[in-house]
């Protein structure tokens, strides 16, 4: 497979629309690296293996392996409330200020609304600032009453990493985790990440309209790093090098309500699934037009790290992950979720209504033809992501599936319920109340 990989993987970009995209696998204790395609599609630079991508959200298991570490060493529990830490820390509901802990946040069970993007500056304070802008954040749902993902927490968690070491968050990845493991290409701000080959973002073909987020949202997903750098750091959740107990960050913690997206559970930062009884660990993550996955297969030692700069960049790491499982492990990726070949006949028109949460509006209603999905961003970001209609197509009683038009990809809802009745639906890996 290493032979032809750089082949197959200029194919997977040109099929998916991808313009660039490196590759980095350890397999058999090997280390294996591919890269095609080019950074900007303006420039033409091409991609090399040690070109520097947005890892995006995969910096949370970064974050959260650093909280876990401070566990170790008795600074902290999970079960510590966050006011504890953080005496200065609000959010809208008082009960949930006093007893949010830091489980909460590594696992997404907070509640907390998750998708507050806010440009606090570039300075050092940046994420102390965010965190006092925290005070207004309502609750998608009660404290630890489903799962529902928070960008919001892990930048809370990032503060309080920043408070116990006195210096700001991108210090403290450099300090307990880039420096012990020797990472050469993984940094966190654009003045660093210029120093490198450095990929830019492409929305519908064209470089993306800003190279990155505000720097507040750090902890939860500025990392930049050439994709053997992230295995280097997989592989010593793997083989020890970072933590005491790796392994405790992989319990599960959480049933996530949509398993058809990212896995089935959630642990502490990681992501948690089974493929042909083989446990996977992983985590995504996408910024403005760039996209990175990560795969460990702790059984195996086998981990796997692609990052992509557009284009149906999420086809193609799924579809590249399916063939490389298959050679490397003989494990089938599980194929993402799409209609049934025999329609199945559903009364949907009790989830028509209202769906709302920070940073997305979403609206569902019924006609002859089924159900219809708009999705509409709010918020910082909405002027990025322009508003998406399409038809829902029944899975079973509660799991629909649908395509935003133009995209490969298929793409689930499931509506449900919690223990007090209310109704949600759980689309992208997160939570949103029915408001209407």
């Amino acid at each position: 497979m290493a032979g032809t990989m750089g082949h197959r993987l200029a194919e997977l970009i040109a099929e998916y629309e991808v313009p660039g995209a490196a590759l980095a696998y350890l397999h058999g204790g090997e280390l294996h690296e591919f890269a095609a395609g080019v950074l900007n599609v303006d420039t033409g630079v091409p991609v090399t293996p040690d070109s520097i991508f947005q890892i995006g959200s995969v910096s949370k298991v970064w974050t959260a392996t650093m909280l876990v570490q401070l566990a170790e060493q008795g600074a902290l529990t999970l079960d510590t409330p966050v006011a504890e830490l953080l005496p200065e820390f609000r959010v809208a509901d008082p009960d949930v200020t006093k007893a949010v802990t830091v489980r909460h946040l590594l696992s997404h069970t907070s509640g907390i609304d998750g998708d507050l993007f806010l440009d606090t500056g570039r300075g050092d304070d940046c994420v102390e600032k965010y965190v006092q802008a925290c005070a207004d954040l309502a609750q998608n749902h009660p404290l630890g009453a489903t799962q529902s993902y928070c960008n919001s927490g892990f930048v809370v968690a990032g503060r309080i990493l920043e408070k116990l070491a006195g210096k700001c968050w991108d210090d403290v990845l450099h300090e307990r985790i880039v420096e012990p493991l020797g990472l050469t290409h993984t940094w966190t701000l654009p003045e660093d990440v210029l120093r490198f080959r450095a990929a830019m973002g492409h929305m519908d073909g064209k470089p993306a309209p800003a190279w990155g987020l505000m720097r507040a949202m750090g902890p939860a997903g500025l990392i930049c790093a050439r994709p053997a750098d992230v295995v280097a750091f997989a592989r010593a959740h793997l083989e020890g090098g970072l933590l005491e107990d790796p392994q405790a960050m992989w319990e599960p913690q959480v049933d996530i309500p949509n398993p058809h997206t990212l896995g089935r559970q959630w642990g502490i930062g990681w992501i948690l699934d089974e493929w042909d009884g083989q446990r996977i660990i992983s985590h995504g993550g996408n910024t403005i037009g760039q996209h990175a996955m990560l795969w460990a297969v702790p059984g195996t030692g086998t981990i796997v790290c692609v990052t992509a700069n557009g284009g149906h960049s999420g086809a193609f790491t799924h579809a590249l992950a399916t063939e490389l499982f298959a050679e490397l492990d003989g494990l089938t990726v599980p194929p993402t979720l799409a209609p049934p070949a025999t329609p199945v006949e559903v009364d949907a028109t009790r989830y028509a209504g209202v769906y709302e949460r920070a940073g997305a509006h979403l609206t569902v209603s019924a006609g002859d033809g089924g159900l219809r999905l708009r999705m509409e961003a709010t918020g910082a970001l909405a002027a990025l992501d322009e508003p998406q209609e399409f038809p829902l197509v029944p899975v079973d009683e509660t799991t629909f599936v649908g395509r935003v038009p133009g995209d490969p990809a298929w793409i689930s809802a499931v509506f449900y319920e919690l223990a007090d009745g209310s109704p949600y639906m759980h689309l992208g890996a997160r939570a949103t109340p029915k408001t209407s």
